[in-house]
């Protein structure tokens, strides 16, 4: 307002323009001439010289008319530079001005403001930039963050062509993460970083990195302690502290095409970027491979959030709202948040940590308002902000197995610390800033399955385990990870088979044990709850006090960078006490956003049921016709056809038509293309010789066959013309498919005949019926299978330990005892139905199952039929105790698992899997 009064009769361009420009800086404690240049000469459109009155590379460019003067012209002037200014210096700001009046444009939203000098105060906001200030949203999708890491890519690769390499080059490119964004967000002075480098070193980029390395050990030194003869420019940087320009680096050597690089960088807005993402995105310039899919790997703020508003921000928030209208109880609650701690013990560039003390920041933020409130100051500015802000980054702990993201996640951590600080300052209108670096992050660079977390934050002051450590399957585990594995879980039994997730589980439990009031929650491969794996993790994790709090059933893990990565998760919230209040999220669609379901209690399979936990069962129960896998040939392909090969052979050899059948597995009986095999069983020598290619082909079995690392099938090789493992049944027999599409709400099962012989992919049961067959096409059976099967990346997986665990509606001795005639109408109603369903799929003769089940393609007469299917299995279970009906899958499971409780609770001891395990898990913990 006083520079508007000051100016208000300034009307000369030539006399008057220069020292209204100086003064206007001079209103956002901008002093130093050097941030702008006057009559910056350019090349016009058209290849005519030009000079424009005002020019901030990157920033602004002002075009000044006398007082009167039509601004529309000046607006066409300037544009008419815009042709002779090189990329990364192209303003996202143009104004034009004559005196009197303020044309604002801001290019980059192509919006336009119109106001008089006497209104400038009301529009102040629009230069916020100019004091460090950016009036915008931290978007983690913004395009900005994936130009950032190309930029830096590119800074990288020329550094290293050079010879710069290793720890020196990642310090390096960490220190210049944090000047970068210091340039843009008012801790250094504005641009300040870009100027010294544009106008302090010389073009051809000799002398960059000796000046770098003179900047880095000024941010190191305090004020008062530099040398009285640092330049000017140097001398107006601040000392940042925090250990981070502490080392002393070799000098780099940088050239022109490098030192432009690096501009090119500067030119970036870097106050935009998310470091919760950016993090992520700059480790994978190290990575060639990673930088081609670049976005693809980090982890996406929504699904952060999942973790971390159920572990611990929605219980603050909730607190929050119940004090803040009490002084004392509000004051009680502030002092909580700076004395929460959080650990994540796999923490990688530290985007669970960033995130949770943003949101920590921003719930902090709302407490300074509700007690400006209570203390009447609501609306003014003198509250005293840098006497309240108290959460801070030392309450942040992490482990990180490699040197150069632990080092991002300490800077990305101070990075949003200054966001946040830029945030208060605008709330507030006082400039708050930690600068010098006074607290810092704890990363600690180290195996977290070697280290003790105690020494990282003992657990008697730690509030909060979060984190989404690495997933690593058996077969793909390096001979650390197996190193590893084997300290943690030892080397018998089926730990081996575990996933590498889960070693953090069980140290997390064992640092748990230190406090019992921390919880936790980590995300991992949805396997450790389906399966196999969850009788070995979770045998030892119940045995051991664990109880579930909270938990996202499986979704999918994506993020919306290009060249996208998924895969499929589960989150998990866990501690040693029990409480109220379980959620489960559940996903009707695996790429959708979940729902909340209440749950009183929640099972290592994620459903709210009992702790049961399914044996690995070979044996069939009683009365059920046995489910095994189908024939396997182990021939290297030799006795195996498609239907174009087959043609071919039998062309060349027709004595070969009869010991050739139809060979079926999961995708043929899906989907209906044809295989064939060699089905030499019971052929007589003489058969055989009179087909000299098929003897060839024999001979190659064996050969294969000697080849193998596994002592049976060598053993083999002298029976070439059998397949290793017969299991071909002599009468008509049901076959499930091994894998099916997730889309699928049923899995699509049929009965072959014997002289269709059934490959591995298949698992068959002789003997069943079409009660069999009703049940497990039922939605019943479906839903137990997507829940306790296992998976194969997203697609259902069956297995014999599926059939063999399920609990049948007729399982209940009292049932059949006490209630014979209703079972026996109840049997009936499902065979009944299942045939419908079969004579359904007859009215298709030219569709495959795959059509035939394909949600968009099922036919209205087969989908009815199936659901009358489903009306008579779940009237049957209702002999066993069952509702009348079920909203999902999840109730559907519960009550199996109820009844499963139960059916095993009647068997003898021996047979009592579960729990002999779980005695087992105990017995191993101990």
């Amino acid at each position: 307002m006083a520079f508007s009064r000051q100016w208000a009769d300034a009307g000369n361009e030539r006399a008057q323009a220069i020292e209204f420009w100086i003064d206007f800086f001079a209103v956002f404690g901008i002093t130093n001439r050097r941030v702008v240049s006057f009559e910056h000469a350019v090349k016009k459109h058209g290849g005519g010289q030009g000079f424009i009155d005002l020019f901030w590379p990157g920033q602004m460019l002002v075009e000044h008319k006398s007082r009167g003067r039509p601004l529309e012209p000046a607006y066409d002037q300037a544009m008419d530079y815009f042709p002779g200014i090189a990329e990364r210096d192209l303003p996202h700001t143009l104004v034009v001005c004559d005196f009197a009046r303020f044309r604002v444009i801001d290019l980059e939203a192509r919006r336009t403001w119109d106001f008089a000098l006497a209104d400038l105060h009301r529009h102040v906001r629009l230069f916020g930039f100019i004091a460090g200030y950016k009036a915008q949203e931290i978007r983690p999708q913004d395009p900005v963050n994936i130009r950032a890491a190309e930029r830096m890519g590119r800074l990288h690769d020329a550094l290293r062509k050079s010879g710069y390499t290793g720890h020196a080059l990642e310090v390096l490119l960490v220190r210049l993460l944090f000047c970068l964004f210091a340039d843009d967000t008012a801790i250094f002075p504005a641009q300040g970083l870009r100027a010294f480098i544009d106008e302090r070193t010389a073009t051809d980029g000799s002398d960059l990195g000796a000046r770098l390395a003179q900047l880095f050990q000024v941010l190191n030194t305090p004020e008062d302690q530099r040398s009285r003869n640092l330049d000017d420019q140097l001398a107006a940087f601040p000392y940042v502290n925090g250990r981070l320009f502490e080392e002393t680096l070799p000098i780099a050597d940088f050239d022109a095409a490098s030192r432009e690089a690096l501009l090119d960088a500067s030119a970036l807005d870097w106050s935009a970027i998310s470091p919760a993402i950016f993090g992520s995105l700059f480790q994978s310039i190290m990575d060639a491979k990673a930088r081609r899919n670049l976005g693809a790997h980090y982890t996406s703020e929504e699904n952060i959030l999942k973790l971390i508003q159920p572990l611990f921000l929605d219980e603050l928030r909730s607190e929050f709202a119940r004090v803040r209208s009490n002084r004392n109880r509000l004051f009680d609650f502030h002092k909580k948040l700076r004395h929460l701690s959080f650990l994540d013990p796999a923490c990688g560039c530290g985007n669970f940590l960033v995130i949770s003390y943003r949101e920590l920041r921003l719930l902090e933020l709302e407490v300074l308002r509700a007690a400006a409130e209570l203390q009447g100051h609501a609306g003014q500015r003198s509250v005293d902000v840098h006497s309240l802000i108290g959460v801070n980054v030392d309450q942040f702990f992490g482990i990180e197995i490699e040197e150069f993201p632990a080092q991002i996640a300490q800077v990305a951590l101070w990075l949003v610390d200054h966001q946040m600080n830029l945030r208060v300052s605008e709330e507030f209108g006082q400039y708050f800033a930690r600068i010098p670096l006074v607290t810092s992050p704890h990363i600690v660079h180290g195996n977290a399955l070697t280290i003790d977390w105690n020494e990282v934050l003992p657990a008697t002051r730690c509030s909060y385990v979060l984190g989404n450590p690495p997933f690593v399957g058996h077969q793909w585990r390096t001979q650390e990870q197996m190193a590893d594995m084997a300290r943690i879980w030892g080397t018998e039994g089926r730990f081996g088979r575990l996933d590498y997730v889960t070693c953090w589980h069980r140290r997390t439990v064992e640092y748990l044990r230190g406090n019992t009031a921390t919880n936790a929650a980590l995300v991992s491969t949805n396997s450790i709850c389906q399966g196999e794996q969850v009788a070995t993790l979770w045998g030892w994790m119940l045995a051991n006090g664990t109880h579930i709090h909270f938990a996202h059933r499986t979704f999918a893990w994506t993020n919306e960078a290009r060249g996208k990565a998924a895969v499929h998760c589960v989150i998990i919230g866990f501690g040693l006490e029990d409480r109220p209040g379980k959620v489960i999220y559940e996903y009707e669609n695996v790429k959708g956003d979940p729902h909340a379901i209440q749950a009183s209690h929640i099972n290592p399979y994620l459903v709210d049921a009992p702790d049961v936990l399914l044996p690995s069962r070979t044996e069939t129960p009683p009365g059920l016709p046995q489910l095994r896998k189908g024939s396997q040939p182990t021939d290297g392909g030799h006795l195996i056809f498609t239907e174009a090969e087959k043609t071919e052979f039998l062309t060349r050899e027709p004595n070969a038509q009869a010991w050739i059948r139809p060979y079926i597995g999961g995708e043929e009986l899906i989907n209906g293309n044809g295989r064939w095999c060699l089905w030499l069983k019971g052929a007589a020598p003489a058969q055989l010789r009179a087909m000299p290619l098929v003897m060839e082909r024999v001979q190659r079995v064996a050969e294969t066959r000697r080849k193998s690392p596994t002592k049976s099938v060598v053993e083999f090789a002298a029976y070439p013309t059998l397949f290793t493992q017969d299991r071909q049944p002599d009468a008509q027999y049901l076959a499930i498919p091994e894998v099916s599409s997730e889309t699928r709400q049923y899995i699509p099962i049929g009965f072959l005949w014997p002289h269709v012989i059934a490959s591995n992919q298949l698992q068959i049961a002789v003997g069943a019926s079409a009660l069999h067959f009703g049940v497990v096409s039922s939605s019943m059976y479906n839903a137990w299978l997507r829940l306790v099967g296992g998976r194969m990346k997203s697609d259902i997986r069956h297995s014999p330990a599926i059939y063999n665990n399920f609990p049948w509606p007729f399982s209940l001795p009292e049932a059949a005892a006490d209630l014979a005639a209703a079972v026996q109408s109840a049997q009936a109603a499902i065979e009944s139905a299942a045939q419908a369903v079969l004579d359904a799929r007859a009215q298709f003769p030219g569709s495959s199952l795959a059509d035939l089940y394909d949600p968009l393609t099922m036919p209205p007469a087969l989908l009815k039929a199936h659901q009358k299917l489903d009306a008579a299995v779940d009237k049957a279970y209702q002999l066993a105790g069952g509702p009348r009906s079920y909203k999902n899958d999840a109730e559907r499971v519960a009550f199996l698992f109820t009844l499963y409780q139960r059916i095993t609770s009647l068997l003898p001891a021996a047979a009592a899997k579960p729990g002999s395990r779980r005695r087992r898990a105990a017995r191993d913990s101990a």
